[in-house]
């Protein structure tokens, strides 16, 4: 019987009833569905809720006090800018895979230790949201997880795979992918072509794009027809043959004030968000001071609105030959993975690891004694088997 049936019959019953056990005037009172009947506290052949807290809803919803751990929202655009209008700092970083997506996935969850969870709410201000706001997928995993010598060298087809094993381990950061090198530069149609591939085949929410004026068509197109763009300017490792590597930008007046046009005109075009890469932390608070969108900075001070790492290099793998000016590593994951190795090995060679007991699976006795009596019986009867005729074996 679906809810609709239930509420008509529900209603004839009440009408039938001299006195109607929730006070309603009019058994003809609409009545959308029995999942949003709500029972007075009033007597009759109705009992009285006693549970705690007060009156109790008969809803198909669950009871908010039996859900497990919070969830955190997904994140959107509006949400980074609002973080921008509050000025709580966005926070950014790369995954390549789905374990490094699943790391930060789990950065979002609440902290598990119980004195964390049960210290007082602050009463003057809230706590800053949890976990990375924007998971990105950069072309720099081209150098950093696949060995390549510059970002250039990985294609669209191996960014979509690596898109979508982070969708696949990411649920709650806005998803964030690197158009590659040569992917928007033909024509707006290539570019609203790719763009297209890495939301719809990559699982993405947004694309981002390198460069400046030059782009400013290729970035009002794509946004107009609904994917969201985050610009990229300043250093454009893209483009790092062409700046003969990887250097400063914007040091200059005259090179200063490109870079900021190049932020203006990005914001114009549609633009959601803008990342300024290596340029003086005095430029990159100066531009993210004048704009109504995002700045998220990586080695361009702390005067962005957000900052962005690439996680490999935070966590101490040593991917680089040699390490940008504005990295800070968090961890040594190279030297735990490579002692890890080691202990392996070690162990390996003697002999100490597996232990049976710990980590080899049983067979019950009667079980092992029946298949050792078929391996005799079978050697048996091979031993009287004519010369020359096949062997059983099992």
């Amino acid at each position: 019987m679906s809810t609709g049936s239930v509420g008509r019959a529900f209603r004839r019953y009440v009408a039938a009833s001299s006195h109607s056990p929730l006070g309603w005037s009019s058994a003809s009172a609409p009545l959308a569905s029995t999942s949003r009947l709500q029972l007075s506290s009033g007597t009759g052949f109705f009992a009285q809720c006693t549970c705690s807290g007060g009156r109790r809803n008969y809803s198909s919803q669950p009871d908010e006090r039996s859900k497990g751990p919070i969830v955190r929202k997904k994140r959107t655009i509006l949400d980074l800018h609002a973080l921008k209008k509050k000025h709580i700092p966005i926070t950014v970083l790369t995954a390549h895979d789905y374990p490094s997506a699943r790391f930060i996935e789990a950065s979002s969850s609440p902290p598990s230790s119980p004195s964390a969870s049960a210290a007082p709410p602050s009463t003057t201000t809230k706590p800053p949201p949890r976990g990375i706001d924007i998971c990105l997928v950069g072309d720099s995993l081209a150098m950093v997880a696949c060995g390549y010598t510059s970002t250039n060298s990985i294609t669209l087809d191996e960014m979509l795979y690596h898109c979508r094993s982070v969708a696949r381990g990411c649920t709650t950061s806005f998803l964030l992918a690197d158009m590659p090198f040569g992917t928007y530069t033909s024509s707006v149609s290539q570019a609203v072509s790719n763009a297209t591939r890495i939301i719809q085949e990559g699982n993405m929410d947004a694309v981002k794009i390198e460069g400046g004026a030059e782009i400013y068509d290729v970035v009002s197109k794509v946004t107009s027809v609904g994917i969201p763009v985050m610009a990229h300017i300043g250093l454009t490792p893209q483009r790092q043959a062409a700046l003969s590597g990887f250097r400063v930008q914007g040091k200059s007046a005259e090179a200063a004030f490109e870079v900021y046009q190049n932020a203006l005109l990005m914001q114009e075009a549609g633009a959601f968000a803008i990342l300024i890469e290596a340029v003086p932390f005095k430029l990159a608070k100066f531009i993210s001071e004048r704009l109504t969108i995002p700045t998220i900075g990586i080695g361009a001070g702390s005067g962005c609105d957000g900052q962005v790492l690439v996680q490999l290099d935070m966590m101490g793998a040593r991917s680089l030959e040699r390490a940008p000016r504005f990295l800070q590593t968090f961890a040594e994951m190279e030297e735990i993975a490579v002692g890890a190795v080691r202990s392996y090995v070690d162990e390996v060679r003697a002999g100490t690891y597996p232990e049976d007991d710990k980590h080899g699976y049983p067979m019950e006795e009667n079980e092992w004694e029946a298949f050792k009596k078929t391996v005799v019986d079978m050697e048996e009867e091979n031993a009287s088997a004519a010369p020359g005729l096949p062997r059983v074996i099992v």
